[in-house]
């Protein structure tokens, strides 16, 4: 249904967890605490966004690289399969006009 409205499952992901992110920040910051453990619990969660997004951008990177592995494999294969194609035309041409040189001698 979201995908209706343009919204992918990843986009929505991403907000949830931006959200979720903002929101542990506010309540680090608005928490009745000691300056002191309110700085080390946003270091903390700092830490844990940090890791989470090199985690995320690993895995997109990953996606990517398969991604295009796939793609180049796919181009190879095509590249190949025209290759023949063209090559059959040729033999196919020649041996049309080497028939008919046959035919007019």
């Amino acid at each position: 249904m979201d995908e209706e409205r343009g919204f992918s499952a990843k986009s929505v992901f991403i907000s949830f967890l931006l959200g979720g992110i903002v929101g542990a920040g506010l309540a680090l910051l608005l928490a009745p605490q000691a300056g002191k453990e309110t700085r080390a619990k946003i270091k903390e969660t700092a830490e844990d966004v940090k890791e989470k997004a090199e985690s995320y951008i690993k895995e997109a990177k990953e996606k990517i690289s398969s991604t295009l592995d796939k793609a180049k494999e796919t181009l190879e294969e095509k590249k190949s399969a025209i290759t023949k194609a063209v090559e059959a035309g040729k033999e196919a041409y020649e041996k049309e006009v080497s028939k008919e040189k046959e035919q007019e001698a």
